[in-house]
């Protein structure tokens, strides 16, 4: 079982949806049968059996033993990652592209730098698991506290001009060198807001 799985083909997208499947491919994370599944999800059998024939075409979940009981063969099944995620592929047509905006300051663009990061991990996830190596990356994340959004903009500025350093000092420009590319994207935006807290008039003036 992967940690996550990337879902790119739009009729699996569309089969993970479902809010029964939904909770069936949660069930799933340890293995089970359909006699199993109906007990914890409160379904017949035939019907959860619909939904796993349904998850199993698209690869969201797998076998993983058959077992005799009684007079039938039993099928033991089990989700195919922990945790599933939508690829940007799966809209193919409509998916945002991130050369539409080059704008660092944009909130579209950083969505879209986003969902083209979601897309090529995903890729690079498979292909990797395809030659059984590992994927080499680097992530970091953390919160960042500004009292004031001239200290945002001047962090985003010192934040810019030092990466610029670090990439002018690494990039190998040579296109015979053999030297792997690699994608590197630097993010920073607010967090999200708590349910029970409220912004006050200086952050609210602050933006």
């Amino acid at each position: 079982m992967q940690d996550i799985a990337v879902i790119e083909d739009p009729a699996a997208a569309e089969a993970s949806l479902d809010p029964i499947r939904v909770r069936i491919l949660r069930e799933l994370a340890e293995p089970a049968s359909a006699t199993q599944l109906a007990a914890k999800v409160g379904l017949p059998r035939q019907k959860v059996n619909y939904h796993l024939k349904a998850l199993e075409r698209h690869g969201l979940v797998e076998l993983v033993e058959e077992r005799r009981k009684g007079n039938v063969n039993e099928r033991v099944l089990q989700a195919t990652a922990a945790s599933y995620l939508i690829s940007p592929a799966a809209l193919a047509s409509v998916s945002p592209d991130p050369r539409r905006f080059a704008d660092r300051f944009s909130a579209f663009w950083l969505l879209a730098l986003a969902g083209r990061m979601v897309q090529e991990m995903g890729q690079l996830i498979t292909g990797a698991a395809a030659v059984r190596q590992k994927l080499a990356t680097f992530a970091i994340d953390g919160d960042i506290t500004f009292r004031t959004a001239a200290d945002r903009a001047a962090f985003a500025e010192e934040l810019g001009v030092a990466v610029t350093r670090l990439v002018d000092k690494y990039h190998d420009g040579a296109s015979s060198s053999g030297g792997r590319r690699h994608r590197l994207v630097v993010a920073l935006h607010p967090a999200l807001k708590t349910t029970n807290q409220t912004p006050t008039s200086k952050e609210q003036d602050n933006g």
